[in-house]
């Protein structure tokens, strides 16, 4: 019988085993039976080598991994009266007298507030002054607070008020747009005259029926409003300058060259 590595003729050269492939630890590895046993390769380490595990991929450059952009954060709502704490007879005064107006109210640290449209925020107004139980005569402040995330009516216009007779405290809270004017109190309280100038300078909320609604604090030609959130830090556009006195040189300056 033939040997299997022997060529049957001349002609007849059978091919030579194949090389070990690169990477192996060792050749055959004979079992306690005798039976040849094919080890696995080993792993190659060397980078680009067979059998290394793919390097991860980095995101791709120009924004393609940029997390989104976070939700605007919910608005605070106003605190409910606790079930313990009585309501003043200005309150109850204030509940019957519009029932059907949609008043809302709150109460912290000791002081109420009534939320009112628009539409109905002269005639509560009237009647916290006038009503026996109310007497509010004095308007100490009138302030807005700016919710850009609420865009419909972004602004909250409030206004503080004080009975110098009955000693009590109550605040006016109302929902404002960019769009939406506001009545003025000022037939009301004519102490808010100078208070709803300045909540108009700073924050561009407009008075109907105010008797003179321009800037009180900054200049008249001054562009935008400072206290709304979305007002530039640096100031407005190419009037960004550290010193307000060389502002005021410069336009001191355009005003003189255009009189020339």
């Amino acid at each position: 019988m033939a040997d299997e590595n022997t060529p049957d003729s001349p002609g007849d050269v059978r091919p030579a085993p194949a090389a070990p492939k690169p990477g192996a630890e060792r050749a055959a590895v004979t079992s306690g039976e005798g039976a040849p046993v094919t080890p696995k390769p080993a792993v190659a380490r060397a980078e680009g080598g067979e059998g290394a595990k793919p390097a991860p991929t980095k995101a791709p450059a120009g924004g393609g991994g940029h997390k989104p952009a976070a939700a605007a954060p919910p608005l605070p709502p106003d605190p409910p009266p606790p079930a313990d704490v009585e309501q003043p007879a200005f309150v109850k005064a204030l509940v019957a007298a519009f029932p059907d107006a949609g008043l809302q109210f709150s109460f912290w640290v000791g002081d109420w507030t009534v939320l009112v449209g628009v539409e109905r925020l002269l005639d509560v107004a009237r009647f916290l002054r006038d009503a026996p139980e109310a007497l509010f005569d004095f308007c100490s402040d009138v302030t807005a607070i700016d919710w850009p995330a609420r865009t419909e009516r972004r602004f909250d216009v409030v206004y503080c008020l004080y009975s110098t007779r009955l000693r009590h405290r109550i605040r006016i809270k109302t929902h404002a747009g960019e769009s939406h004017a506001v009545p003025s109190v000022t037939p009301v309280w004519p102490a808010a005259n100078w208070l709803e100038r300045e909540v108009f300078d700073m924050f561009g909320v407009r008075f109907s029926g105010h008797p003179d609604l321009r800037r009180i604090l900054m200049p008249e030609d001054w562009q935008g409003h400072p206290q709304r959130k979305d007002y530039p830090l640096e100031g407005p556009g190419e009037l960004i300058l550290e010193s307000p006195q060389e502002w005021l040189r410069l336009r001191q300056a355009v005003e003189e060259s255009e009189i020339e």
